[in-house]
């Protein structure tokens, strides 16, 4: 009870449209590295037209000194966001961490979306299934759709569009 209690912070700003004004906040989880999903989660991102985020994720400020001062590093990121993307991968090579990332979010009522392993080489681990908001594919509107229904509680049905060139009217 006590950890939870000194995990608790900033809570989300409420339900707002996204736009460039009013990105969403996202963190991904990170071993203060940026491994090929952590990246490829924000190349998803930028293909989607219009939709805005913010990374507040930051695996480059490695802290210098022990564990103590990582765990406050990453209390401090994950409390700036709204959502917070879990991988697997990272998971199965941290779990401790990853752990302790999935406890200040759930300390700090951050909805917690989980990526299902990309290549689908493995299957996800039951326990991130479970704990997660949601289980997504990589697929960018996937994505964010995920996000938005998480973090600003966005309906986010609508209509799929299908474009055949030469056949304009």
């Amino acid at each position: 009870m006590k950890l939870i209690e000194s995990l608790r912070g900033v809570s989300n700003k409420g339900a707002a449209t996204v736009s460039e004004d009013n990105p969403i906040r996202v963190f991904v989880t990170h071993a203060f590295s940026e491994s090929d999903d952590y990246l490829r989660i924000f190349e998803f991102l930028e293909c989607v037209d219009r939709f805005y985020y913010q990374n507040v994720s930051k695996p480059e400020e490695r802290p210098s000194g022990g564990m103590e001062e990582i765990k406050d590093v990453l209390i401090q990121q994950i409390k700036e966001a709204e959502a917070v993307f879990v991988v697997p991968a990272l998971y199965e090579a941290q779990t401790d961490l990853v752990e302790f990332m999935m406890q200040v979010a759930d300390a700090n009522q951050k909805p917690m979306i989980v990526i299902r392993p990309y290549g689908r080489v493995a299957e996800t681990p039951q326990v991130l299934v479970e704990r997660c908001k949601e289980h997504i594919e990589w697929n960018a509107r996937e994505m964010v759709d995920a996000l938005k229904r998480q973090a600003r509680h966005e309906d986010t049905a609508r209509w799929e569009v299908v474009d055949f060139p030469g056949f304009e009217q």
